[in-house]
């Protein structure tokens, strides 16, 4: 990168004698005439933002700020971020503290890595730091104008998050709806049993995702989006995870705004492609609907979300939402449903595959419990303390989103003795709560067994678990979460014993991570299932 210094050392004859060597014709010519004026814009805006960065980065910062490390002119912290920002976080909180400011170009961050701290951010100054932070990408198609994740704590916010906690997560409709989850369960073993019949290794993640994927638009919709090896299902989760990767990439777009324009990492273009992509699909899903439901006779009614949704806002009721806001509301409530879990299964399906002896204490307790020839049932769980051990040790060992959501403090506010100022984005590190030694024996290795006498859970109560974090920004989904993440693991090693696929030893998988707004596995996870 070229900074100032080196800018403002450019020979002056040269430069001047460059611009004033164009050729008359060029600029009798419109096109290039236009390409020239627009070219000269953009370099006179990313001079007039540089400087005012630097003035910026001149000011004296406000006192009493948390410790961290040294910024560098005008770009701040931003190299100290990494491919991984959760694990250079995690090195730099060692130096500086749980409480740590980093300016990172514009925005000023401020990183929690402590459960204390944690616990003052998400719930007792909940309502001081429960604004969010917009990303560049989240802006696409206005959808951050409408989003239960980027809304602000409103009335908007409030009905949204409401219909989530009556209509769609409540222990009533979650119990009335466990038969569809075990309807997706079942599709989710015949194909593993085909690819056992036809010893063809699988990819886990992929079929776990397509499970998730079918449940949601099942419970949204009333239909399956895609079935096992289809292309379908293959652009949807490109789709879905091109969001996730988008929304949770460090953006130059966002750490500079003078570059929102230039959208230099062509972030903007991308969000625009896989949020139209979804916001398309599920607009034609509406609009046929209201079709349907337009018609005199014959029409049945559905037992979906997208029906309660449609009814509400045709009554006219508290709840009444504009077709546009059903369209976001349900992309938001699939984008999170749909990847979340598969994630962790994929996470947790890695790590009994390299622990054998962890896989042999699963499946044991399963067979004793539950029976060689028969199925797991949502009722079983709570009869299954190791399997619940198992599900806590992958989102310790591998939450889903190692930052959470951004905050934003939306007054200046003291935190443990320092200055929080007005507007600065707050993260919460629970990937490295999660491997805080101080916390957690052996916090790097997998150890399920941490859990079987502790009564620390992931509900947003106990600070050094906070894998769908906690307070009024708290994942709404988590009940749902909860069900399906016991039952596919639960589904997959008791039908079926497994081995890597050919060629790879258990030292040689792959545990490296891909960062996003979720935390993926980089290397897809494969491996032949065998039927026990």
């Amino acid at each position: 990168m070229i900074g100032l210094t080196g800018l403002t050392c450019l020979p002056i004859g040269v430069f001047y004698s460059s611009i004033f060597s164009i050729r008359f014709a060029f600029f009798q010519n419109p096109i290039f005439s236009l390409m020239f004026l627009a070219t000269l814009s953009l370099i006179i805006c990313f001079l007039i933002g540089t400087w005012f960065l630097v003035l910026r980065s001149n000011r004296r910062p406000p006192a009493n700020l948390p410790p961290g490390p040294r910024p560098f002119p005008i770009i701040g912290n931003i190299l100290q971020l990494g491919p991984n920002p959760h694990q250079s976080l995690t090195k730099l909180s060692i130096t500086h503290g749980p409480l740590m400011f980093l300016q990172l170009g514009s925005i000023s961050t401020v990183v929690v890595s402590s459960p204390q701290l944690a616990k003052e951010i998400l719930q007792k100054q909940d309502q001081v730091f429960s604004s969010r932070t917009i990303p560049a990408a989240a802006e696409a198609h206005n959808h951050s104008e409408l989003s239960i994740l980027f809304l602000p704590v409103g009335n908007q916010w409030r009905k949204l998050r409401k219909i989530c906690r009556e209509q769609l997560f409540s222990a009533h409709r979650l119990d009335a709806s466990k038969g569809l989850r075990q309807e997706k369960l079942h599709k989710l073993i015949d194909y593993v049993q085909k690819c056992s019949d036809r010893g063809r290794e699988m990819n886990i993640g992929e079929a776990a995702f397509i499970t998730s994927l079918n449940l949601m638009s099942a419970t949204l919709f009333s239909v399956d989006f895609a079935d096992f090896d289809s292309d379908v299902s293959q652009e949807l989760k490109e789709a879905i995870e091109g969001v996730g990767t988008i929304l949770g990439v460090p953006n130059v777009a966002d750490f500079f705004p003078v570059f929102k324009a230039i959208d230099p990492q062509g972030i903007k273009r991308k969000s625009k492609f896989y949020f139209g992509k979804l916001l398309g699909m599920f607009g034609d899903i509406i609009n046929q609907r209201l079709e349907t439901r337009g018609e005199k006779d014959g029409y049945q009614k559905k037992s979906d979300l997208l029906e309660v949704l449609l009814d509400l806002k045709s009554l006219g009721s508290e709840y009444e939402m504009s077709c546009d806001e059903i369209n976001h509301f349900l992309v938001d409530l699939f984008l999170a449903g749909s990847d979340t879990t598969s994630i962790t299964v994929e996470w947790a399906m890695m790590e009994l595959l390299i622990n054998p002896d962890k896989m042999a204490k699963a499946k044991n307790e399963l067979k004793i419990v539950i029976g060689e020839n028969e199925q797991v049932q949502e009722s079983d769980i709570s009869k299954l303390p190791y399997l619940q051990a198992l599900v806590k040790e992958t989102l310790r060992h591998h939450p889903a989103a190692p930052l959470l959501a951004p905050h934003k403090a939306i007054e200046d506010v003291e935190v443990n003795g320092y200055t929080i100022p007005q507007n600065t984005q707050i993260l919460v590190n629970v990937w490295a709560i999660a491997r805080d030694s101080s916390i957690w024996a052996n916090p790097t290795s997998f150890e399920p067994e941490r859990f079987l006498d502790s009564e620390i859970d992931f509900k947003g109560q106990d600070f050094t678990l906070l894998p769908f974090g906690s307070g009024r920004r708290m994942c709404p989904g988590l009940p749902l979460a909860d069900r399906m993440l016991h039952l596919m693991v639960a589904c997959l090693i008791h039908n079926f014993d497994w081995k890597l696929e050919a060629g790879v030893k258990l030292e040689d998988v792959d545990t490296s991570e891909k960062f996003g707004l979720s935390l993926h596995k980089a290397v897809p996870l494969k491996a032949l299932p065998i039927k026990v």
